[in-house]
């Protein structure tokens, strides 16, 4: 992995390329940017002046679906007032409409599903040589899905998988990534195993596929030698990381991504592995394995100029102490868990095939609060699921007063084609309910949120800054002066993940501190930030307990 210093070729095409849906798909658009930028075309900001436009899509969530379908809308106008440009659809919704978009929407000229995203450049050029639209029943030549493919049952198959590649060769640029370049995601995992029922996931992502663990720690040592210091691993259920070594391999003998082990294995394991008490210990069946507790153990002590080590998502049940430990005794690793519960009623759990009652959801936070007592706690909830009574929905609400929750991302249920739901269960829940109950959980998260702000006041917290907020204004001088002072905001996350903002103190520049971890007061709150100040500055320098990174 190495910064791309191709220059774009003489007339080369110009792509925009714009991202919907999670951080899966936003590393996937760094991915296919950093790739096709060494290939030597150019990106725009400016869908007006591209002669490429792709749009990385999402089938999760409906919003984010009816927003591309509206873009690709909108290209198709561009394209009937005479505009010459090439359209693709990558990503979920490519690979759960399949085929059959590009008649529906004739204006797509390639489709390019998330797990084949390496064949892109190929998909480009077979379009730009033939020319665009083409009859979409001869079409091949522009579309990469996996299909039937999808789910794979051997772990040697695994390695016969080229996406792998797309992160190997990954141009991290700097200059384009968030926090003045210091923060970036590393995917461990791909693909799902769960089939949670309203989910269409492990049909668009296809299974889980575990990196092995020496590219993902080589991804990470290379990512801090260009000024990262602080990363999030990413994996639809990060904490399954599990992998068997000798059991995948290329043809060289290498070792290769390999599909998951399976909930059995997960089962087993709270019993037979020691995980990070003893890094590559023994599987039940004797082979060597590294756990998820093993791979943050070696991420932390193989990697010390990342300062911050974060991870998303994690699934409840199959979470061990293991892991749990080595965040308590990792000072690097983040005390932050997002843990979706989805709601509160075990009934309703069970109809979603979550794998969990509420009460093994509510003992996994008991755990995680023992090991680190200010772990910070993120969740999903879907309101409205098919059937969900008040009953059902005053359970859920009841989960929410029970956990310290610091924000919940919270969701009407809409019916996901391609999900197991939408044809076992009638969408019975009229959509005023639905609206009514979202109303009321986002309230009653706002004051829940407000009460876990409301602990960090007085303390002092460190805070990694990420860009001027969108609050930073001018503010009305002395008046006989007769000046306009600037006040400008600055705006970060602490390591458990609260937005935290500060004033700039003078005679500082945004640029001396985007992009570093810095000692923040907090004075005061909100529902969901903290407000602060900025501790002096020769303060900051004295203060042994935060590492200065210096930006020149």
């Amino acid at each position: 992995m190495v910064k791309s210093t191709s220059e774009p070729r003489p007339n080369a095409p110009t792509v925009y390329l714009e991202t919907f849906g999670c951080q899966m798909n936003e590393l996937d658009s760094e991915l296919v940017e950093g790739h096709l930028t060494a290939l030597g075309y150019r990106f725009t900001k400016n869908v007006d002046h591209a002669d490429i436009v792709l749009y990385n899509t999402c089938s999760v969530r409906e919003q984010a679906e009816n927003k591309a379908l509206s873009r690709i809308g909108q290209i198709g106008i561009k394209k009937r007032d005479g505009r010459n440009i090439v359209l693709g659809v990558i990503g979920c919704m490519a690979e759960r409409e399949g085929a059959a978009m590009v008649k529906k929407y004739p204006q797509i000229d390639l489709l390019c599903g998330p797990g084949e995203l390496d064949k892109l450049p190929m998909l480009l050029d077979n379009v730009l040589k033939t020319g665009a639209s083409a009859d979409a029943d001869r079409a091949i030549d522009r579309i990469a899905l996996q299909g039937s493919n999808a789910r794979r049952t051997g772990t040697l198959q695994a390695a016969e998988d080229s996406l792998e590649m797309l992160d190997l060769s990954r141009a991290f640029d700097p200059d384009r990534a968030e926090a003045g370049g210091r923060s970036a995601y590393v995917r461990i995992t791909r693909g799902c195993n769960k089939f949670c029922t309203y989910c269409v996931v492990p049909h668009t992502r296809g299974p889980e596929v575990h990196r092995t663990p020496d590219a993902i720690v080589e991804e990470c040592k290379m990512l801090a030698d260009q000024g990262v210091i602080e990363i999030t691993l990413l994996g639809q259920t990060v904490n399954h990381y599990r992998y068997t070594h000798g059991s995948a391999l290329t043809i060289e003998g290498r070792e290769a991504p390999q599909v998951g082990p399976g909930l059995k294995a997960f089962r087993q394991s709270e019993v037979a592995s020691p995980g990070a008490a003893s890094p590559g210990a023994a599987s039940p069946l004797g082979a060597r394995t590294t756990t998820f507790a093993d791979l943050l153990h070696r991420i932390h002590e193989e990697v010390p100029a990342i300062q911050r080590l974060r991870f998303v998502t994690s699934y409840p049940r199959d979470f061990t102490d293991d892991a749990l430990r080595v965040m308590a005794e990792s000072p690097r690793i983040c005390n932050y868990l997002h843990v979706p519960a989805q709601s509160g009623s075990d009934r309703i759990l069970k109809l979603m095939n979550r794998g969990y009652t509420r009460a093994e959801y509510l003992e996994f936070i008991d755990r995680a609060k023992s090991f680190m007592p200010d772990v910070s706690i993120a969740g999903d909830i879907i309101v409205g699921f098919p059937t969900e009574t008040e009953e059902d929905f005053e359970l859920t609400k009841s989960l929410l007063r029970a956990v310290p929750f610091k924000n919940n991302f919270i969701f009407k249920y809409s019916p996901r084609p391609g999900t197991v739901a939408i044809d076992r269960f009638e969408d019975d829940v009229p959509d005023e309910v639905k609206r009514r109950r979202n109303n009321e959980l986002l309230a009653l998260q706002a004051e829940i949120s407000a009460e876990v702000h409301a602990g960090w006041v007085g303390r002092s917290v460190d805070v990694f800054v990420e860009k001027v907020s969108r609050e930073s204004k001018t503010r009305q001088g002395q008046v006989e002066l007769g000046w306009v002072k600037p006040r400008v905001q600055m705006s970060g996350r602490t390591g458990g993940d609260l937005i935290t903002v500060f004033d700039l103190p003078e005679p500082m520049q945004p640029a001396d501190l985007i992009g570093r971890i810095v000692p923040v007061r907090v004075t005061g709150y909100r529902s969901l930030l903290l407000q602060g100040e900025f501790v002096k500055f020769d303060e900051f320098l004295l203060d042994k307990t935060v590492t200065v990174v210096h930006t020149d």
